[in-house]
């Protein structure tokens, strides 16, 4: 397996060239492409991680279900559909864009930053068991909502988390958020 790359974009979420993602994260990272996902199972819970304890950038905080760089050309749904599959063992039914314009900049304890178009997913999935992958995972757990949210004012949720809580929160239960559409996201990322 190659250099995994990130998408490097501009101010208008253009891309503008590739990276690789390892040596791009630094204090100076650059903004690329992102994203973040919510599986949910047919009981409504939603899957919580905790990244893997060896990850370089905020290591150990617990977060959504799976985040991840699109490759250069991949589309969004299908960069989803891998990440799920390679960190989870996760195969999903439905892919639905939820906050396809989020973006965040976040400074870890040790100066990294992360700079990231970061759109927002839900993801459907009838088949709940995981098969873990410890170089990205510590934990997985299918969580109520209602734990969802109370973690947003704990200090070991991650700072996207927070973040995007704070705008999928309002909408209610994953099984209410609407289908944002296609139409907000980033130029750079084919659906």
């Amino acid at each position: 397996m190659g250099v995994e790359e990130i998408v490097l974009l501009n101010a208008a979420d253009e891309a503008i060239g590739t990276a690789p993602k390892v040596a791009s994260h630094h204090a100076e990272t650059p903004y690329h492409l992102a994203f973040s996902s919510y599986v949910v199972d047919p009981r409504g819970q939603v899957l919580i991680t905790r990244r893997a304890l060896a990850k370089r950038t905020f290591p150990g905080v617990w977060t959504g279900s799976c985040c991840g760089h699109p490759g250069p050309g991949e589309g969004l749904r299908d960069a989803v559909e891998r990440r799920l599959r390679d960190e989870l063992g996760v195969s999903v039914d439905t892919v639905t864009p939820v906050l396809p314009a989020f973006r965040y900049r976040a400074v870890a304890a040790d100066g990294t930053v992360e700079f990231e178009r970061c759109p927002v997913v839900r993801a459907t999935t009838s088949r709940p068991d995981l098969v873990v992958n410890p170089d990205e995972v510590e934990d997985a757990q299918w969580w109520p909502w209602e734990r969802c949210v109370e973690l947003v004012d704990r200090p070991e949720a991650s700072p996207w988390y927070r973040l995007q809580m704070a705008e999928l929160i309002p909408l209610g239960p994953p099984a209410q958020w609407p289908d944002a559409g296609t139409g907000g996201l980033p130029p750079a990322l084919p659906w």
